[in-house]
């Protein structure tokens, strides 16, 4: 097979000696393809491209643009219907499915690799590959999937990552990395992070299969997406305290699974290449077939995908010592820098106050003082964007939060602005002002902080940490058991973080009794205020210090918290990309990911770094913010537009530059038009696209250790 040329890419030894194998038609002593040792039972289904598909499981763009498909038997879906649930789901969950802001005109199923209309329903056809990861003991079982499209070119093949984003399982990157790289016929490499979709019925003891189905803990053996853990003894003493909970797999594995995102998204290239070296090698001397024709240097990869895939990507590269990986084209990625010492973010001529810390440590920010904060009037015009927030709640929280002296004032008013002044002062920046209203309201702030502190200190579901738990309510907030029905179809509308699928975050120690968080009473104040002291206590395993006296913490919190600072310091990445071409694009608004803890400072980490050794490209988008899917809410078409399309326009300029050698965009500012009527159409005009070589104005510079870019 002839070589084809990688611009620009790094060379490792490995790739170095299958070139040097391949130039000279040898081969090792034992070229035979072999399986990963850590690669399980492979099961693969083929997809006729009509009946079902890759892409949309048969569905088409108006199907996945439709109502939700029923289940024959809601108590006892089957593997098929839970498949087409879940790509149903999560590839509405990732892009906004409204016809006016763009669903198949500017993005879907049915545009092709040129922007326009010509696919029809958008069904591709091909064969998928579903594999477990681990190291023997089902305590990982990181679920892997490839899809090779009927499309795939053999004399040209490309595989494309699509880790999956958010705590999501293994669809979750299916409208983003998945649409675009099976639309280019490369094969997509999908990996669930061993963060989804693993729910544990600890009243039933069952658990999710990889399919999605459900089976006793007994009959599921080592086939569990995820268990618990527990001894028996465990286990009935748990679920006679606290009858009718679950355990979820990010928050309750106990592996930290953020920590080998990298290592799981290294794995599916290589599982990617082991299916493709079995399709399409000649057979070995020695049985089998070949390992020649998948190779480093015969393989044109990305690594992609958004939020914390995207943070899977770079995790990869900056780990790849096989020069596996040939570019990065990463959105939104929810990334941690190890460290910003000797950094500064200057955006316009105001120096960023807080830049570059943990998730963990914005995020139970963000949950303690949000719903306070939105009562602020100086967020009063923001608010209008989907607002939940019970505001007898979040006053309730405000005089709490006086009343412990973590905000100062003694009006409601004067409380507010100052909650609103800590999360400026921590970061967040002025045009994310519309968004903390919903992401608070729609349980994102809390349901991220109690997964990752649990996930970092790898705690288990009996530590019932800060008085958590998950588990199915009523009307009232009352812990009911768990609906046949609702807890069947989780692995298809769940997204591996609760708040999901009907499932509640608890507070065990509500006055009273437990109760689903919004509805408890908190013990310290005797008022329902949104939990203030779970808040709190998140807030200082997070920080290791008393969040009223600003004093380090002792006795069994501390240990707590070292356990979170541990986990922390292992998900952090150096930002070393190894001379990889790279492109980052983000959206200045974003509101859960920080742009000033995420992808600033990451960028200004490794041009730190690097320095003129990098070949990462920087472009943020204004008017555009995390959770695209919001954009067919009330109050958001008329703010922000979708990051979707940049996404796109990155991968695009990424292959391009692998392909042909052209320059990868300069780093730059994108200013974008927001619609002042919702139910216009949004155009090019809204949405001008990447440029290579931005005006002086739009460019986002580095130097002297300061990150500086436009207002």
């Amino acid at each position: 097979m002839p070589l084809h040329l990688h611009y620009l890419k790094p060379i490792g030894s490995a790739a170095l000696l299958s070139i040097f194998l391949l130039a000279c038609g040898g081969n090792t002593s034992d070229d035979r393809n072999v399986k990963p040792s850590w690669l399980g039972d492979i099961v693969s289904q083929s997809y006729d491209g009509n009946s079902d598909d890759l892409l949309t499981a048969g569905l088409g763009k108006t199907g996945l643009a439709g109502v939700r498909p029923n289940f024959a038997n809601p108590a006892a879906p089957t593997a098929a219907e839970l498949r087409r649930d879940a790509i149903y789901n999560n590839y509405r969950a990732l892009v906004d499915m409204t016809i006016t802001g763009g669903y198949s005109r500017l993005y879907g199923p049915n545009i092709d690799t040129s922007g326009n209309d010509t696919l029809g329903e958008g069904k591709i056809a091909g064969t998928e590959y579903s594999a477990f990861a681990d190291d023997g003991t089902g305590r990982q079982n990181v679920t892997l999937m490839v899809q090779i499209p009927a499309s795939f070119d053999k004399a040209n093949p490309c595989v494309i990552t699509a880790t999956s984003s958010g705590s999501r399982g293994m669809y979750g990157a299916i409208a983003t990395a998945g649409d675009w790289g099976l639309k280019h016929g490369c094969a997509v490499a999908y990996a669930d992070k061993g963060s989804g979709m693993g729910v544990h019925d600890l009243n039933t003891d069952t658990v999710n299969l990889m399919d999605g189905t459900r089976a006793t803990r007994a009959v599921a053996g080592l086939r569990a997406n995820f268990t618990a853990g527990l001894s028996e003894a465990e286990l009935a003493g748990f679920n006679t305290a606290y009858p009718n909970r679950l355990a979820v797999k990010h928050a309750h594995s106990q592996q930290n699974s953020e920590k080998d995102w990298g290592r799981d998204t290294l794995r599916v290239v290589e599982f990617a290449f082991y299916l493709l070296n079995e399709k399409y090698a000649a057979p070995a001397a020695a049985g089998g077939k070949k390992a020649d024709y998948a190779t480093p240097a015969s393989v044109t990869v990305i690594a992609a995908s958004v939020s914390n895939g995207g943070g899977a990507a770079l995790a990869a590269a900056e780990l790849d010592s096989k020069g596996l990986i040939d570019g990065v084209a990463v959105g939104e990625p929810q990334v941690q820098p190890k460290d910003m010492t000797g950094i500064s973010i200057r955006q316009g001529s105001t120096m960023q106050a807080s830049i570059g810390k943990p998730l963990i440590d914005y995020i139970t920010l963000a949950n303690l003082y949000q719903p306070c904060a939105v009562q602020s009037a100086r967020l009063a015009g923001a608010n209008s964007a989907f607002n939940t927030i019970d505001t007898t709640l979040a006053a309730n929280r405000c005089a709490a939060l006086a009343a412990k002296g973590l905000v100062t004032g003694s009006t409601l008013a004067a409380q507010a602005d100052a909650a609103y002044d800590k999360l400026i002062a921590g970061g967040w920046v002025a045009e994310a002002d519309a968004l903390h209203a919903s992401h608070y309201g729609l349980n994102a702030s809390l349901g991220i902080a109690m997964a990752y502190v649990n996930a970092y200190g790898r705690f288990s579901v009996i530590d019932n940490l800060c008085g958590y738990s998950y588990a199915f309510t009523d009307a009232t907030g009352n812990v009911v058991a768990s609906p046949a029905a609702s807890l069947a179809a989780v692995f298809g509308n769940g997204n591996g973080v609760a708040p999901m699928a009907g499932i509640s975050v608890v507070n065990n120690l509500s006055v009273g009794g437990a109760k689903a968080d919004a509805n408890s009473i908190s013990a310290s104040t005797n008022t329902a205020d949104y939990n203030v002291d779970g808040a709190i206590c998140l807030r200082k395993l997070a920080t290791g210090l008393d969040s009223s006296t600003g004093m380090a913490l002792t006795g069994a919190e501390k240990v707590q918290a070292d356990r979170v600072a541990v986990g922390v310091k292992a998900a952090q990445r150096s930002a070393n990309l190894q001379g990889k071409s790279a492109i980052i694009v983000t959206g200045r608004a974003d509101a859960l990911i920080p742009v000033n803890h995420a992808a600033r400072a990451y960028y200004a980490l490794n041009q730190k770094v690097e320095g003129l050794g990098s070949r990462l490209s920087y472009i943020e988008v204004t008017h555009a913010q995390h959770f695209d899917s919001f954009l067919g809410l009330s109050g958001f078409p008329t703010r922000f537009v979708p990051l979707h399309v940049y996404a796109g326009q990155a991968l695009d300029a990424m292959w391009r530059h692998l392909k042909t050698g052209a320059a990868l965009p300069k780093s730059q500012l994108v200013r974008t038009t927001p619609r002042t009527v919702a139910t216009d159409n949004l155009t090019n005009t809204n949405l001008p696209g990447i440029v290579a070589n931005p005006a002086a104005g739009e460019a986002i510079t580095y130097s002297g250790g300061v990150l500086t870019l436009p207002d």
